[in-house]
């Protein structure tokens, strides 16, 4: 399958997902994040950007106050422009409005994420399984195949990731925007584009501070870029042109608030708001999991945990890092940037379910290369999110999804790999069969047998425990399968050596 044939399947599965409930539907007094986007709409087009972030007349910081950065806000403003062409009521301004549904409003609210996708994540989707595996020279060991094939099939694997799909167009979010963004900052990464891959980094950040999880990704490889331009000038002059591309942007971004330190510094409490405590529900981190067990909240006081969380993050994402400065490579930087995700949504402070996209947008890039470990983490990352899913009544979707994406990639697999069958019997194919074979009996547990009344929430407790163990695996794996990676210079200077023997 082509490029476009796998878009219109793609905006097909879209468009039948955002048919089915979403978050918070009919479900006062505080509703769900649909609601929350409605509500940041009627704001950033009623009040002017220096009162998005202020508690005040009409903008109660208690309901679904703005807690994203500045281009979320313009992206929300636009948007609700274009839902106020289909119907005004649903984003005019005052408490009248919460909750505020019709049919003409949930359907150009839908109608906003899909177009995002379209002007956003899909290009930057194609444009880097394009970037990576046509860009690069033809690698020998393990045969992996950079060409067309590997970068359709890549694309077919982002393009119908399962858990973006429920989160963004059944739960309801943009998260494919700041992913799209990151998705252009890697391709132009891997073409040598650095200074505009900075900046399109920098809108990503903007867009949605998750996008901290790839930081220390990006600044490993383009640091160690620098160091192997020969002369300490020239690296030099390289940080500072990519300092001054972040500086720039966030400058232009954040205008509306520099006038004031005060201002700025509402925007940013808003961001990382580490009152709400280590975690909420149950997610498959590392924190969530063990409290189990030991009741982090007893032990460790509150202002010391923000500080554990980052030192146990950046330790955890220190093979990572420290690979990538000392030995870029585009695989690496890949890896890199799926094991930096891995390692935040493990260890760090304030994580959401939804947070697993970031380790598997990376994850998925390398479907062609790596097709079993991308189709195992496309079902362990939905399955993760499992009890935020039901709660949304996503249960049709999210079987459908996980259904249709197997169909796709493994067909698709097979034509690349010569068939996948080969692979069959295999101990990492066992492996990976008995997590699936796992998580499945979870599910048929919670159908089956009820939670006893003193531990009603037991069947989401056990899945954020099985899907932190396969997480922590996917971050060992991926540590381990990176310091495999030469530098591409490394590789280009073996090959050639192969190919003189050769002649």
């Amino acid at each position: 399958l082509g490029p476009a044939p796998l878009a219109a399947l793609a905006l097909l599965a879209r468009a039948a997902v955002s048919l089915g409930p979403h978050s918070g539907q009919a479900s006062p007094p505080m509703f769900g994040d649909y609601e929350a986007q409605r509500h940041w709409m009627e704001l950033t087009l009623a009040l002017p950007p220096t009162a998005w972030y202020e508690q005040g007349a009409g903008n109660d910081l208690q309901y679904w106050g703005l807690d994203y950065p500045p281009l979320t806000a313009y992206h929300s403003a636009l948007c609700g422009a274009a839902v106020a062409l289909a119907d005004a009521r649903a984003v005019a301004f005052g408490s009248e409005s919460h909750g505020y549904e019709s049919e003409a409003s949930r359907a150009a609210m839908r109608a906003t994420v899909l177009a995002s996708d379209v002007l956003c994540y899909l290009p930057a989707a194609l444009a880097a399984a394009a970037a990576y595996y046509n860009s690069a020279q033809q690698s020998g060991g393990g045969g992996r195949p950079r060409d067309r094939a590997g970068a359709a099939y890549a694309f077919a694997a982002l393009a119908l990731q399962p858990s973006l799909l429920l989160i963004d167009h059944g739960h309801f979010q943009y998260n494919g925007v700041s992913l799209g963004l990151t998705l252009a900052a890697v391709a132009l990464v891997l073409r040598g584009w650095h200074v505009w891959a900075a900046v399109f980094f920098s809108l990503a950040l903007n867009h949605k501070q998750m996008a901290l999880y790839y930081a220390l990704a990006f600044f490993a490889h383009m640091l160690g870029r620098a160091l192997r331009r020969g002369s300490v000038l020239l690296a030099a002059a390289r940080v500072v042109s990519l300092g001054a591309a972040v500086v720039g942007t966030f400058a232009v971004l954040w205008a509306p608030w520099l006038g004031s330190a005060e201002a700025a510094l509402q925007v940013a409490r808003r961001l990382f708001p580490f009152a709400r405590g280590l975690f909420e529900d149950y997610v498959a981190n590392f924190w969530c999991a063990t409290n189990l067990l030991v009741k982090w909240k007893r032990f460790v006081p509150a202002t010391t945990m923000p500080a554990l969380c980052a030192g146990v993050t950046l330790l955890a994402a220190a093979p990572a890092v420290c690979q990538q400065v000392a030995r870029p490579s585009r695989r690496g930087f890949v890896l890199c940037m799926m094991n930096c995700a891995l390692a935040f949504f493990l260890f760090s402070f304030q994580v959401h379910e939804k947070s697993i996209l970031l380790p598997l947008l990376p994850a998925t890039l390398l479907a062609a290369e790596e097709p079993l470990f991308a189709a195992w983490a496309q079902a362990i990352a939905a399955f993760s999110m499992w009890p935020l899913l039901k709660k949304d009544g996503q249960g049709v979707a999210y079987c459908a999804l996980l259904l249709l994406h197997a169909v796709v990639s493994g067909g698709m697999g097979a034509l690349l790999t010569g068939g996948l069958g080969a692979l069959r019997g295999r101990p990492t194919h066992l492996a990976l069969c008995a997590s699936l074979a796992g998580a499945a009996a979870l599910h048929a547990a919670e159908a089956l047998v009820p939670p006893p009344a003193s531990k009603p929430f037991l069947h989401d407790a056990l899945n954020a425990a099985y899907s932190a163990a396969h997480v922590l695996a996917a971050l060992a794996y991926g540590t381990w399968r990176q310091w495999q990676c030469p530098a591409d210079e490394e590789e280009e200077g073996r090959l050639s050596r192969g190919k003189a023997k050769v002649a």
